[in-house]
């Protein structure tokens, strides 16, 4: 055995099973690497990989341990026995009751030679405890069935039946995407997210919600990125080792897909693209908002956080202009994620990837196609940056996203993005041409159900041009320290919204970017 194995509980296990010829040592490799990325036992891995069965683990652990072994698939617990402990010692020991012995009791336990665990079982019990060694995977398996029927047991348990709720799981051993894409939808959840190591998870409410299955192997989210991509996209990805693309199928719907890799693994976010061009009063949006809509020039930005509903807001702005002006617009975005028709307006959108190599090359010629409009999906760097101001400064209506935490910082990110020699015109341009930032956050509401918008405004007037000019845009915030025609900080927006009732004081707090204002505006709220 090598030095360099001797010191791990897993390898050492594992260099065991190769002594015993069981497995073989590339099977070792590779299942240490699947298991650096969960918190399962190196047999509960080789189990999985279908490098051993369920016998021949057994019937190591029995010799490993000096102990009996059990397979629980194969067995009934009568609910008397079981109840012997609560689920949470159960869980905090490892340890599952069996059947009553002449001795005392048999306790299923993934390490039968836990003394510590042992002492305090019978401290427990009252009673010797014998334990028996079981493979952890079929362990934690008993666990979630228990705690799916609220932690106690009032009927005998089938192993059986643990087994077939364990294999129709959402997870199936071959991941069946389609079925978890379905359940994306069902659960209008924004994103589905794979990744090694743990169940799929949707997110809900911009909060992570775990489905029930086994943490995914590597090699099984490289399989299902594999089925999502060409083989252009796959060569892509493994060349850049990240990749955003779209997804498309009638009968299922529209998606936006990130892969990337992370800790030698790959992982998936896939986001739920929704067919129905929202409206400005579904998104939350104030009816003002039109007006700017409307105007033939300038630069409109939508900020905030990732995940707080910009390219929404940003789909809504279109669908006015499209309803309402006869104009020629461009879009350019990473992926589509809303598609827009022709209504009054010609609507043109652009991909990248597919129907231009990048944002920078999209932008170098987007003047040739003669547009009023551009909406350009997120800007990134100096390039977009400056095309855009240029395109507001020279008659058209510019609409794009970018991640800032207040409409402030924004301008203050825009003009920094520059090197210092370029800052000053920049910061000139941009006083001219833009016409509005608003800052979102989507706030969960008090009744459980769902999200609610809450958001900052800057509008440029004649005094927020001249603070911009003159390199003061940080004193826009106290200047207009409430509100003003042209500035409204979020925490107006969030204390209209507890007032209504529609989010609680408590999540009011949270995200308000000055406490203090905050609680000048709720004097009855201590």
């Amino acid at each position: 055995m090598g030095h360099g194995t001797a010191h791990h509980p897993d390898q050492r296990i594992g260099q065991l099973m190769i002594e015993a010829g069981i497995i073989a040592q590339e099977q070792l490799n590779t299942a240490l690497r699947h298991q650096s990325h969960c918190a399962e036992r190196i047999g509960s891995v080789l189990l999985r990989l279908g490098y051993l069965n369920t016998a021949t683990l057994l019937e190591f652990l029995r010799k490993h341990y000096g102990s009996p072994s059990i397979d629980l698939y194969s067995i009934h617990i009568a609910p008397t026995v079981l109840n012997c402990l609560t689920f949470e010692q159960m869980k905090q020991l490892q340890a599952l009751p069996l059947i009553p012995s002449t001795k005392g009791l048999f306790v299923g336990m993934a390490d039968p030679n836990n003394i510590k665990a042992l002492d305090e079982l019978e401290f427990i019990l009252g009673r010797k405890v014998e334990p028996v060694a079981v493979p952890h995977i079929q362990l934690d398996a008993v666990f979630r069935y228990i705690e799916k029927r609220g932690g106690r047991i009032t009927t005998t348990i089938s192993g059986e039946e643990v087994e077939k709720e364990q294999s129709e799981g959402i997870v199936p051993d071959t991941l069946e995407l389609q079925k978890l894409i379905s359940l994306l939808i069902k659960k209008n959840a924004s994103d589905l997210l794979i990744s090694a190591g743990v169940p799929p998870c949707l997110k809900l409410n911009n909060e992570i919600l775990r489905l029930p299955g086994l943490g995914l192997t590597p090699l099984e989210v490289e399989q299902s990125a594999r089925e999502l991509m060409t083989e252009q996209q796959w060569n892509e990805f493994m060349e850049k080792g990240e990749l955003d693309f779209g997804l498309s199928n009638p009968k299922v719907g529209r998606f936006r897909v990130n892969a990337y890799r992370q800790r030698g693994s790959i992982s998936l976010a896939i986001r739920n693209i929704l067919e129905d061009i929202p409206t400005l009063a579904s998104c939350g949006l104030p009816d003002w908002l039109e007006e700017f809509a409307m105007l033939p020039q300038g630069l409109i930005l939508i900020t905030g956080p990732t995940g707080h509903g910009k390219s929404t807001t940003l789909a809504a702005l279109i669908n006015v202009i499209n309803t309402k002006r006869k104009c020629n617009i461009i879009t350019i975005e990473d992926p589509i994620e809303f598609l827009h028709k022709h209504k009054m307006s010609n609507i043109n959108q652009r991909e990248v990837g597919r129907d231009t190599p990048s944002f920078h090359e999209g932008l170098s010629r987007i003047f040739r196609q003669a547009p009023d409009v551009i909406m350009i999906g997120e800007m990134r760097d100096p390039a977009s940056f400056e095309t855009a101001v240029q395109a507001a400064e020279t008659g058209h209506l510019v609409i794009s996203t970018m991640h800032a935490n207040s409409t402030t910082t924004a301008i203050e990110r825009i003009i920094e993005i520059f090197p210092p020699e370029k800052q000053q015109q920049i910061r000139i341009q941009l006083a001219e041409s833009f016409l509005l930032v608003i800052n979102q956050r989507l706030i969960p509401k008090s009744n459980g159900a769902g999200r609610v918008l809450a958001y900052e405004k800057l509008a440029n007037t004649h005094r927020v041009r001249n603070l911009i000019r003159e390199a003061k845009t940080h004193q826009i915030r106290s200047l207009f320290k409430h509100t003003a025609e042209e500035y409204q900080p979020l925490e107006v927006s969030l204390h209209n919204l507890v007032n209504r009732g529609e989010i609680s004081l408590e999540e009011g707090r949270k995200y308000c970017e000055s406490p203090s204002a905050f609680r000048e505006m709720s004097p009855k709220h201590p």
